[in-house]
């Protein structure tokens, strides 16, 4: 039986991930710094998996990603690559690694995205640094494979959310953000830019639920991982409040401030010529578990 590692372990997908592969050894920064070379050499020579699972990743909303994007940069490089070159060295046989679709051009010619448009153009400038990092994670991945055979892949999933998550205005992923901003709210919330914005956006469960499937019967490929159904911002913001049960909240847009990429959409299709019966969970019934878990967690 595979040993399997997986590193970030305590997030929002590793977390949803512990609940379909128990058997797995969850790694957080707590244990090892991935940053440091030889700390990620212990650590593989401490577990001496077969299979890793690499989500571990600095990861944060626009305004983060804004004010410091040389963090972005050097961390994610640095901690991916110290990765990759202690699972060669190791000789770890499956390797699959969690990107985003950050990684994909600002603009391309047609929507949704396939794999095949990763390369056509620098990612968008409001997420710079964190979608250079990953995809040169791509790229390193593919050249493993091509130069040494390597049984290794990785996944383009779009925005995330789950129960997991850090509901940390700058730091967790919008979905959470946008759920502890309504349930605090009185009479209103605002958000950055217009709200025109469109999004795919796939509860963490789904993910996790793909991965242990690419484990389980040796799938060696990379896919987008996404819904097929895109929202706007203001919809999103929408289906949030009737979600928070509070219908007559009024949601302004402060247009000073930057959008973000306008579209990022990518298509699953590949994934689910393979996946055949897989089912995404509905938004409305996402988000409804993240208000659910944000109120018990607020109210204790």
């Amino acid at each position: 039986m595979s040993k399997v590692l997986v590193t970030g372990g305590s997030g929002l997908v590793g977390k949803h991930l512990q609940n379909i592969l128990p058997e797995a050894v969850y790694i957080s920064s707590e244990d090892y710094n991935l940053l440091d070379e030889k700390q990620v050499r212990v650590m593989m020579d401490d577990y001496q998996p077969n299979a890793v699972i690499h989500l571990a990743a600095r990861v944060g909303g626009i305004v983060d990603n804004i004010n410091y994007p040389v963090d972005y940069l050097e961390e994610n490089i640095l901690m991916n690559t110290n990765v990759l070159k202690a699972c060669h060295e190791f000789d770890v046989e499956k390797v699959i690694a969690i990107l985003s679709t950050c990684i994909y051009p600002d603009v391309v010619d047609t929507y949704p995205m396939k794999e095949e448009d990763l390369f056509n153009g620098p990612p968008t400038p409001t997420n710079f640094s964190y979608g250079f990092a990953k995809r040169c994670m791509a790229a390193h991945i593919d050249a493993y494979r091509k130069q040494y055979d390597k049984k290794w892949c990785y996944l383009i999933p779009c925005n995330l959310y789950g129960e997991y998550d850090k509901y940390e205005e700058h730091h967790s992923h919008f979905v959470s953000a946008l759920i502890k901003k309504i349930y605090e709210a009185d009479d209103s919330i605002e958000l950055w830019g217009t709200g025109k914005p469109l999004r795919q956006f796939m509860y963490g469960g789904d993910l996790a639920r793909v991965i242990k499937y690419m484990l389980d019967n040796d799938i060696v490929d990379n896919f987008n991982v996404a819904p097929d159904w895109v929202h706007s911002i203001n919809n999103l913001a929408m289906i949030g409040k009737k979600a928070c049960l509070k219908d007559k909240l009024v949601v302004n847009y402060d247009n000073t401030k930057p959008d973000g990429q306008f579209r990022k959409d990518v298509d699953s299709s590949k994934l689910l010529g393979v996946l055949k019966d897989f089912k995404f969970t509905p938004l409305e019934e996402g988000i409804k578990k993240v208000y659910d878990n944000f109120s018990k967690r607020h109210n204790r």
